[in-house]
This record gives C-alpha cells, sequence and structure tokens, in this order.
C-alpha cells in the first residue's frame, strides 16, 4: 500500500503529532508497505533517520511559541502525494498542512484518513480567550471532507460526534513497553534530584499554558516531597517562579527520558485538553502510579483507584490532595504502578498499527464498492 502521511508536526520536533506519525510511518515500512511523509521544516539542520522518504514544506515558527511551526502554502504537497502515486492520504493532526493535504487527496480522487489529535478549541480558549465556535468549524471542515476520522480516545470520539464530524472510528496510541520500563529505575539519578530521600513527583510534556503546570505549586510546597519538571516551551520562565524548589530537567528523549520516567514515584498530568495523552501511557508502562485530570483522554487510560488518581481539572488543592494520598501509601503507589504496568502490557505500537492498516482497509474497501 503506498501512503502520503501529511503532518502538522515531525521528528526531531517531540510531541504527541510527530511521534505518532513517526510510529506510523515504522510500521508501516515494517509491514511491507510504502509510506511517504509530508511535515514542515524544521529549525537548523536537525533531521531523524527516518523510516521512509520525508518532503519537507516552508515553514514559520508561531509567534511567542518557538517550538511549533507552521506550514507556508506550496504546491509540494499536491506534487508529492502524485509523484508517490498514493492509495490513500493519512492526515496527522490535520489544521494548517492537513487541510492542504486534504485539499489535494480530494482533486486527485484519493481517499483520505484524518486523526484527530489536538483539542484546538481547547486551546483556543487557553491562548485567546475565544474562538471555539470557529475552531470547530475548521475542524469541522476538514474531518467532514475525510472518508474516515480516527480519535485517540472515547471523550474525543464524543467530541467530534456531538459537533456533526461523521465517520468517526476510535484508534488509541501505543506505547513501547521495551523501552518503557520498571526496571530501568535509577537510585543514582533519584539521589541526584532528591538528594534528602524526597518522594519524587514528575511531570513531562511541554511548559505551555494550556498544560497547567502550576497547578504542581501546591505539590511543591508539601514536606518531603521534590517536583520534577522534565520538558520545554513557553512558560518556562514563569513556573520556574510559580513553583519553588522543583527541578527542572529541560526536553528529554529516548533512554534518558526512559530512566526518568521510571525513577518517579508519582507521575502527575495537569493538563485538561488531551485528546490522549501518550505521557500517562508512558508513566504506567514505567510502573509508576498517575494522576491526572478527570477530563479528555486520562478518561481512557486510569483506572481511578487501581492504576492511579483522577483529579478535578484545573484544581490545585485536588492535584496536592492526590499527591498526600500516595505520599504515604508506598504499598498502595507499588500497586498502582503494577496494575499500570499490566494494563498497558498489550498496546504496543504494533498492535495499534495493525488496527490502522484495518480502517486503511475499511476506507479502500469503501471506495471500491462505490466506484464499483
Amino acid at each position: 500500500m503506498r501512503v502520503v502521511i501529511v503532518t502538522e508536526s515531525f521528528p526531531p520536533d517531540v510531541n504527541g503529532v510527530a511521534h505518532c506519525a513517526l510510529q506510523t510511518a515504522r510500521h508501516l515500512a515494517a509491514r511491507g508497505h510504502d509510506p511517504l511523509v509530508i511535515a514542515p521544516t524544521v529549525a537548523g539542520d536537525a533531521e531523524i533517520d527516518a523510516p521512509c522518504p520525508v518532503v519537507r514544506v516552508p515553514s514559520l515558527p508561531l509567534p511567542g511559541y518557538p517550538q511549533v511551526r507552521v506550514a507556508l502554502p506550496s504546491r509540494r504537497i499536491a506534487a508529492a502525494i502524485t509523484a508517490h502515486r498514493a492509495e490513500l492520504v493519512h492526515l496527522a493532526g490535520p489544521f494548517v498542512l492537513g487541510v492542504r493535504g486534504m485539499t489535494a487527496a480530494a482533486r486527485l480522487g484519493v481517499p483520505a484518513v484524518a486523526v484527530y489529535q489536538t483539542d484546538l478549541a481547547g486551546y483556543a480558549r487557553t491562548y485567546v480567550g475565544a474562538g471555539e465556535a470557529a475552531a470547530w468549524r475548521r475542524i469541522r471542515a476538514v474531518h467532514s471532507a475525510a472518508d474516515l476520522t480516527l480519535a485517540p480516545s472515547s471523550a474525543a470520539a464524543n467530541d467530534l460526534a456531538e459537533h456533526g464530524i461523521p465517520r468517526v472510528r476510535l484508534w488509541p496510541r501505543g506505547v513501547d513497553t521495551v523501552r518503557f520500563r520498571p526496571e530501568l529505575r535509577d537510585e543514582e539519578l533519584r539521589r541526584r534530584l532528591a538528594p534528602n530521600g524526597e518522594l519524587i513527583v514528575g511531570y513531562v510534556g511541554r511548559l505551555a499554558p494550556e498544560k497547567h503546570v502550576e497547578l504542581l505549586a501546591g505539590v511543591c510546597r508539601l514536606p518531603g516531597v521534590r517536583v520534577v519538571i522534565v520538558g520545554d516551551g513557553p512558560s518556562e520562565t514563569s513556573l520556574r517562579g510559580a513553583l519553588p524548589g522543583a527541578v527542572f530537567l529541560g526536553r528529554s528523549t529516548g533512554d534518558d527520558l526512559a530512566r526518568t520516567f521510571a525513577s518517579f514515584d508519582v507521575f502527575a498530568h495537569t493538563g485538561p485538553y488531551e485528546t490522549f495523552c501518550q505521557t500517562v501511557q508512558e508513566a504506567m508502562a514505567s510502573g509508576v502510579p498517575v494522576i491526572a485530570p478527570a477530563a479528555g483522554g486520562p478518561l481512557d487510560l486510569v483506572d481511578h483507584g487501581r492504576t492511579g488518581l483522577l483529579v478535578a481539572p484545573h484544581d490545585t488543592d485536588a492535584v496536592t490532595a492526590a499527591v498526600e494520598e500516595l505520599a504515604f501509601a508506598p504499598a498502595l503507589r507499588a500497586a498502582y504502578g503494577q496494575a499500570g504496568r499490566a494494563t498497558v502490557e498489550g498496546r504496543t505500537w504494533a498492535v495499534v498499527g495493525d488496527q490502522l492498516l484495518g480502517h486503511y482497509t475499511e476506507v479502500l474497501g469503501a471506495r471500491t464498492a462505490v466506484v464499483a
């Protein structure tokens, strides 16, 4: 199968859209298919050893958020789809580049699968204070034009259905259970992060307003607790002031990130706008109990009272109380961690990738039936 993946972000970018697009390309290549990726250019000369050719489209950094790049209008999209003789176009988190990919696919008569990954309405609330209706109009326009929309969680699927998006199927995300595992717990690293033996509460993700990492302020004030922040972004400076005593490690990936995950005692995610939340899965694979808001993707991932705790979104006191509940209960933390690891062991990227191929087959079969 010849597939073109049009993605708003791709490594070396570090985010959910980029990671999922890379894993999709890897799985297609591993299964003997022929993928091509179309993605925005990256800053500098940074590139990765991709599993397939990557066509880069000119882009500019988003003002005030340089880690995010926005693609510029380009004829390369239609030309690349044509040159690859694509049988299917996969739109990863379509918003700017993906909209152009959808237009090109429709014009060329190529079926398209759109993967919903970003809560744009939530971002509009955070950054603009308005614009949710406009965001949903844009989402509805591109996803309604696709042959199939894939939602990463039940909450996301429900949101799409409530806003009139047709032909929605559930497609979750996989996790690398070999890379992320409890055995990587590093006592030397723990001594560096918490030299007085403090309980380590970790956060991993972008440091941006929509993530609401400032909700960990109450946790920073708990005696015997050390907050560790992994990631970078435009909110880093303000968060250093809002989270006194927290350790900021910056961006981390690969084996270093896996070792850090396994060395946490508790993983706390604070963002209420996650359509999935990959870092929750990675924490669970690492055998670490999870605290997350009872909203969006975490509702599917965290089994409250068995693998972690779900708390009210936007509630500093609720996050702090959940950490206090686990802080003096090592047996409970261990039980949650073990249950979390057991829960994700069957959610490998190979399994999830084969589910995606099933969705592709459904779309191609439907197109064939229409033509017939």
